[in-house]
């Protein structure tokens, strides 16, 4: 038993490194910029919220899973920024630390692996839900801080508009809100709308 509770321990800590990964979403109005492990359980209760919001029969345990390990790659590859150039790639290095995290000793969950490509294939009812609170949230930061990471990266218009536009096929109200609130920024002086 004790062996069981030093693993499970073990394998805790590992998944712990997730809080020092830093993001550039800044949080409470941009006090400090977000870590993963914030982030993933900003958007576990999100996707629980929309999920009820919305009454689309939502596998919602299954929801709070994919939420909660979405960002797990992280620990091994880093945070990737949404407007990164170097976006397509960071999928090889996240799947590679996940099968690592997988295949750690004190890992009970043996549907690591399976969630997280579930959550990465953006398929599912559930994955596809994940996918666009995902991308509301660090919005959501940028209209609070008066697009301070939008800003402090150089960030455009056009280019908010390109990473969000899957939206206006996965949610139409939520589309709707979103531009509403781009044509805001763009009024505000918060977001470049060149």
């Amino acid at each position: 038993m004790t062996n069981r509770i030093s693993s499970i321990s073990n394998f805790l800590l590992q998944l712990d490194v997730l809080k020092s990964i830093n993001r550039r979403t800044y949080i409470n109005g941009g006090d400090r910029v977000e870590n993963s492990a914030e982030h993933s359980w900003h958007l576990a209760m999100a996707c629980w919220a929309f999920a009820e919001m919305l009454q689309d029969d939502y596998d919602v345990t299954k929801l709070i899973k994919l939420s909660l390990l979405h960002d797990i790659g992280e620990i091994g590859a880093g945070d990737t920024f949404l407007y990164s150039k170097n976006r397509e790639n960071a999928h090889i290095k996240e799947r590679e630390s996940v099968k690592r995290i997988a295949s750690h000793p004190g890992n009970p969950i043996d549907e690591l692996v399976q969630l997280w490509e579930e959550q990465e294939a953006g398929e599912s009812k559930e994955a596809k839900l994940l996918k666009v609170v995902d991308r509301l949230l660090p919005f959501l930061h940028n209209i609070t801080s008066y697009g301070r990471a939008w800003k402090d990266n150089g960030i455009h218009k056009d280019q908010v508009l390109k990473m969000h536009k899957f939206i206006e096929y996965e949610n139409s109200e939520i589309y709707t809100w979103f531009i509403a609130q781009v044509d805001n920024a763009v009024a505000q002086g918060w977001l470049n709308a060149s």
